[in-house]
């Protein structure tokens, strides 16, 4: 019969814990060459009716308030600032009025009604009404107005390596798909518009979600390239 002290059994029971962590240890070592991974997958369909080379340089653009699908509501001013930000610095010979500035002028100049029922009746039939967008446009200085609608917006985070009930790497997923018009503030018409819809992918060790600005900023890019 065998004896084991006290202190045998310990060491032993430590031994394989250090065993088990140098596993874990350098699993992850080896898997931190994969982490990153970056996997963009953007699809842009893009009509230009009457918004042609030079214009937007020439007659300036102001943001309109984005509308959104359910549950993305509280992001509409987020959006509008990073397409706004991106359009400045993708096209900084182009006057750009941000949705900020759009509402302040609007509230000064005292449009407020006028500008909600406009953006009520966008919301319902797809229209934005050629007086009140008139109107919006001589306030701004500018002659083209954009608005954004998000069609849809959903993230997942999908485990690839876990050891010890620990998390490793994980892939986060996100795909957002938007609607993007300009329109003629002085005859009332779309100018330019476009869909946009773009899958979003990546290997991380972080426990953060990608975030709609952050996936709209990079649709944004590729919606600015697009433009005359």
């Amino acid at each position: 019969m065998l004896f084991f002290s006290r202190t045998t059994t310990e060491g032993m029971v430590m031994g394989r814990r250090l065993r088990y962590w140098g596993v874990a240890v350098g699993g992850a070592l080896l898997l931190a060459g994969c982490v990153g991974g970056l996997q963009i997958y953007p699809t842009v369909q893009q009509r230009s009716i009457t918004l042609k080379a030079g214009d937007l340089e020439a007659h300036g653009i102001g943001f309109l308030t984005p509308s959104a699908a359910t549950g993305q509501e509280e992001e509409k001013q987020a959006i509008a600032l990073v397409f706004a930000e991106v359009m400045q610095q993708k096209r900084p010979a182009i006057r750009v009025v941000p949705l900020a500035e759009t509402l302040g002028v609007v509230n000064k100049n005292g449009l407020a009604d006028a500008y909600i029922r406009m953006y009520n009746d966008y919301r319902e039939s797809g229209l934005l009404r050629h007086e009140i967008l008139q109107q919006v446009g001589k306030a701004t200085g500018v002659r083209y107005m954009a608005q954004i609608k998000v069609q849809g917006f959903g993230q997942s985070a999908k485990e690839r390596f876990g050891m010890l009930g620990f998390r490793i790497v994980e892939t986060k997923t996100a795909g957002v798909r938007l609607f993007f018009q300009i329109w003629d503030s002085r005859d009332g018409t779309v100018a330019w518009e476009a869909t946009q819809e773009l899958h979003y992918s990546y290997d991380t060790t972080s426990e953060r979600q990608l975030t709609l600005p952050q996936v709209v900023g990079r649709a944004a890019e590729d919606l600015v390239s697009k433009l005359p």
